[in-house]
Parts: structure tokens; C-alpha cells; sequence
């Protein structure tokens, strides 16, 4: 059970990092590049505990644990107006940025 924990925190932390690489692909905000930035440290976190949880598994979840206290993002630009909630899911802005 604890793996399985694990690895759906890693895929939490995945998915939201790749959502805010797609946000700063389409928008060009840097506090989206900073949470993916942070996204990959955490999920990288995250991973080293889903692997530890087999040998000793309090271990392993403090370090899934950690991994998402660094996923924390801080304050972000509001990129959504008028958006559904697949689209935000998803990722998808009201707000492209101009070439």
C-alpha cells in the first residue's frame, strides 16, 4: 500500500509539473518556469522515496513528504479568465504570449 501512495504522489507531482511547462510554453511567465523548476526537483524527491519505501517504508514517505513541501509554488500570475475546468486541468490559457 505504501508504494502505491508513493507512486501516486509521483505522478501528482508529475503531471502539475508538466501543466505549468505547458503554462510557461504558452504564456512566458517566469513564476511558471520557476514551478517547474521546482516541479523536477520534487518529483525527483518523490522518486528517491518510492524507491526507499520498499526497504524501510517511514523512511520513504518522509522523503515522498519533503517531495511535496518543495512542489510548493508561491503566488502565481492569473493566466485563467474565463477557462472551464478541463482546461484548466489541462493547462490550457486564456493568455498566450505575443511572438
Amino acid at each position: 500500500m505504501y508504494l502505491e501512495i508513493a507512486m501516486f504522489a509521483y505522478f501528482v507531482v508529475l503531471f502539475l509539473t508538466l501543466r505549468d511547462i505547458r503554462i510557461f510554453k504558452r504564456t512566458g511567465y517566469r513564476s511558471y518556469r520557476k514551478g517547474a523548476m521546482k516541479g523536477l526537483a520534487a518529483s525527483s524527491m518523490v522518486l528517491i522515496g518510492a524507491v526507499a519505501v520498499e526497504a524501510k517504508p517511514d523512511l520513504g514517505l518522509l522523503l515522498v513528504l519533503i517531495g511535496l513541501f518543495i512542489n510548493r509554488k508561491g503566488r502565481r500570475e492569473r493566466v485563467f479568465t474565463n477557462a472551464g475546468t478541463l482546461d484548466r486541468f489541462l493547462g490550457k490559457t486564456d493568455y498566450v504570449k505575443r511572438k
